[in-house]
């Protein structure tokens, strides 16, 4: 769901913002920064750039085919009127 990249981009400033004694416990304090962060980011409600680029691409398409049937409606509606005049 998030990119590994931006995780590890955010883990390394995380890792190296702490104190020296901390770093030196090595990579294990690197692993809990990441699963934490981890499980932060598990925790929002949010989507994948990717999913949300598909998602507007079918509201534009469902949008698109309402404005039709909108339209379609209107030139029966005017035919009906037509027809009881």
């Amino acid at each position: 769901m998030f990119d590994p990249k931006k995780l590890e981009q955010i883990a390394k400033q995380i890792q190296d913002s702490m104190p020296q004694p901390v770093k030196d416990l090595g990579t294990d304090v690197e692993q809990k920064v990441r699963q934490v962060i981890q499980g932060q980011l598990n925790k929002l409600d949010v989507v994948s750039r990717e999913e949300f680029d598909v998602q507007t691409q079918v509201l534009m398409r469902t949008r698109q085919k309402l404005t039709e049937m909108e339209q379609k409606l209107s030139e029966l509606e005017a035919k009906l009127d037509k027809g009881e005049e």
